[in-house]
Parts: structure tokens; C-alpha cells; sequence
């Protein structure tokens, strides 16, 4: 299980840290993404980390911005989503994968455990 938190209104430049709580998994392998969905807009991997060894992928949109991280002992992924733009509204989801492949570790359909979405909302 996966639960999202976090989200809100901020104004254009703004900051946001969004958690991901994950429970029943292993740290051992997998990975946890984060992804988003903006009205009429397809679902956009925007960042993932690969549980195995922590590393990171990033989207081109996000990239420089936000920032993934984890803190195994409170089984909790972050995403720190710095100088935030109007374009990063959207409802955001975070997801565990069973099994990463690094070359879809952005692809949704890798994932097999959701969360419901928190709403990000950045406007003035």
C-alpha cells in the first residue's frame, strides 16, 4: 500500500514537499515513482527511486527542480517539487513497482501498487 501527502495550493516559485508512505514492501528491490495528471492530459512519469540502490530518474519537465528521496527507516518517499509553475498543476500519485527496469522506470504501466493522489495546485 502507498498513500500520497502533502499537496496544496503554492503561488508560481514556490516550494512543496509531497510523502509517500509505503507499506508491505520490501526495500530490497522495486522501486517507488512519482507521477502526475493534469486535466485532459495523459499520466507523466516524473521521477522515480530504485530501492535496491537508491538511485534516481528524473523526467526532462522536472528535472533541476525536484528532488527524490527516501528515509527507509520511516518507509516514506519524498518529493521536494522546488520553483514550482503554473504547468506543474495536476493531481499527483506516487506508486510502487514489484520489479524496476531502468529503461521504463518512468513507465506507468511498470507500477503495480497506487496511491489515491494528492492535488498540487500552483497559482497566484
Amino acid at each position: 500500500q502507498v498513500v500520497e501527502s502533502g499537496g496544496g495550493l503554492v503561488q508560481p516559485g514556490g516550494s512543496l514537499r509531497l510523502s509517500c508512505a509505503a507499506s508491505g514492501f520490501t526495500w530490497d528491490y522495486g522501486a517507488i515513482g512519482w507521477f502526475r495528471q493534469a486535466p485532459g492530459k495523459e499520466r507523466e512519469g516524473i521521477s522515480c527511486i530504485d530501492n535496491k540502490d537508491g538511485k534516481t530518474y528524473y523526467a526532462d519537465s522536472v528535472k533541476g527542480r525536484f528532488t527524490v528521496s527516501r528515509d527507509i527507516a520511516k518507509n516514506t518517499v519524498y518529493l521536494q517539487m522546488n520553483s514550482l509553475k503554473p504547468e506543474d498543476t495536476a493531481v499527483y500519485y506516487c506508486a510502487a513497482a514489484l520489479l524496476l527496469h531502468p529503461i521504463r522506470a518512468l513507465n506507468a504501466r511498470e507500477y503495480d501498487y497506487w496511491g489515491q493522489g494528492t492535488q498540487v495546485t500552483v497559482s497566484s
